[in-house]
């Protein structure tokens, strides 16, 4: 990548001085400082596509630096150098968010392996930049009000939100359950010009036909026993905004009566009073009922219907929009890592393959549900499929985890990446990650040992000859 930039932290003038001049050679644009707060200082300042950074520096060293900037989110990829290599540290620099690790002395061998991880790094950063690019002009597509989408589905519910809010229409939204009509109707609400005034939720499968009748419309004091204070209801305290009737085929038949003449006079009258009260209310309504059959059985009120479906909105299942699924289980994954604390990178291939491909009944709600829950239980930067399945489904075996290995990476290389980031999302247990990876312990462990170069020398100080670094 012609004139990428690179900054490298190190406190060693030998290497500094040397990988500068090598990477100069390669036409990339190379800054250098001495510990890892002037790391953090330029990068504040300044856009890198590559940190090249020693495990120990003085004041922050790499992995402090690795954790800080995945803290705060600096957009850059970096590579550990280390003259103190363990599999511990190896492993630790991974599931901070290094890119790799090289060892110290940077010979010959270990130079032409930094080289050719360069720009595959600088390559994984590009990508990056542009999907993050992409992101934020497709917000506005993907996004409308609180509701999440890009498939046709959608952007269809989207122009009859936008047809429908600035009128004064009533509004019966149609969908099954988890599917998120709530969010519809608070959408209604948020582009109409009632957005200022109160929304009032009431989920009529939810309160007996007592309370409901009490929460709809209120009571004077008096009207019942232990009612010592007058309570508005539901009507009067939306006056100015919009009531909202999530579940309206649940209500009962009597108060389906009283509900149409409130629509219909925009009065109410509280339990034991006298005097109508006027509201200015605007209703949307919504049901998982299908309406024709609702209709034929009773459980709604035909001329009620009448007044609430004046223009209707189908919201899909996740079954008809499939396209939708990981962009809702990307954006509640970010949401219940902030919310958690924790750093996960995304879901892994096989794991998002599931997610798209399981028959999500619950919808929206479901998927949401399995997320936060997969979020709590990870132990690993990235959620794997047997975190993210319910478990009446999940299989004894666990998925292997995933790894991106870019063109023209070396059958070692890939092997090594999948090794290590396995080893890392298993937190160090030896017999988790050979089950995941399907190989005996044994193996794993020669593996492992293999990839630390144990007993080599501190690095000589050898000016420009940049084969013994």
């Amino acid at each position: 990548m012609k004139s990428a930039k690179i900054l490298i932290a190190d406190d060693e003038p030998a290497i500094t001085s040397g990988l500068s001049a090598i990477l100069s050679d390669l036409d990339y644009d190379v800054e250098v400082v001495q510990d890892g707060q002037q790391a953090l200082d330029r990068l504040a300042a300044d856009q890198f596509g590559l940190v090249l950074a020693d495990l120990k520096m003085p004041r922050i060293g790499g992995l402090a630096l690795l954790r800080e900037l995945q803290q705060r989110g600096v957009p850059t990829e970096c590579i550990i150098i280390t003259g103190q290599a363990t599999i511990d540290s190896a492993v630790e620099a991974m599931q901070s968010g290094a890119y790799d690790y090289i060892e110290k002395p940077l010979n010959t061998e270990k130079l032409n392996r930094l080289k050719a991880l360069i720009p595959k790094a600088l390559d994984k950063y590009s990508v990056q930049q542009r999907n993050r690019e992409l992101y934020s002009q497709l917000q506005e597509l993907t996004h409308y009000a609180e509701l999440t989408g890009q498939s046709e589905a959608m952007r269809e519910v989207y122009k009859i939100i936008e047809a429908v809010a600035p009128s004064s229409a009533s509004v019966l939204i149609l969908g099954e359950s988890g599917t998120g009509k709530e969010l519809v109707a608070r959408a209604v609400h948020s582009k109409s010009e009632r957005a200022k005034g109160p929304f009032f939720a009431i989920n009529c499968a939810a309160l007996p036909k007592e309370i409901l009748e009490n929460e709809l419309f209120g009571h004077e004091k008096g009207a019942f026993t232990g009612s010592t204070n007058e309570k508005p209801g539901a009507f009067e305290m939306s006056s100015g905004g919009t009531l909202f009737f999530d579940e309206v085929a649940e209500m009962a038949p009597d108060i389906q009566v009283k509900l149409l003449r409130a629509i219909e006079t925009r009065t109410v009258r509280r339990l034991g009073g006298k005097k109508e009260i006027e509201v200015d209310i605007r209703i949307v309504a919504a049901t998982n009922k299908d309406l024709q059959k609702a209709l034929e059985d009773n459980l709604i009120r035909e001329d009620l219907y009448y007044r609430l479906a004046v223009v209707e909105i189908y919201l899909p299942p996740l079954r008809e929009r499939v396209g939708d699924i990981p962009l809702l289980a990307n954006e509640f994954l970010a949401r219940f890592s902030h919310q958690n604390g924790k750093k996960i990178q995304g879901f892994d291939d096989a794991a998002m393959e599931w997610v798209v491909s399981y028959a999500w009944q619950g919808n929206v709600r479901e998927l949401k549900n399995a997320v936060e829950r997969a979020v709590v239980m990870s132990r690993g930067p990235v959620i794997t499929q047997a975190e993210i399945m319910p478990r009446h489904i999940r299989t004894s075996v666990e998925t292997p985890t995933s790894v991106v290995v870019q063109v023209g990476t070396t059958t070692a290389d890939a092997r090594r990446m999948l090794v290590l980031k396995t080893w890392a999302v298993a937190n160090g247990d030896l017999t988790r990650a050979a089950t995941m990876l399907g190989i005996e312990e044994q193996t794993l462990q020669s593996e492992l040992a293999g990839y630390v170069s144990n007993g080599e020398s501190k690095p000589k100080k050898k000016g420009k000859n940049h084969a013994g670094l």
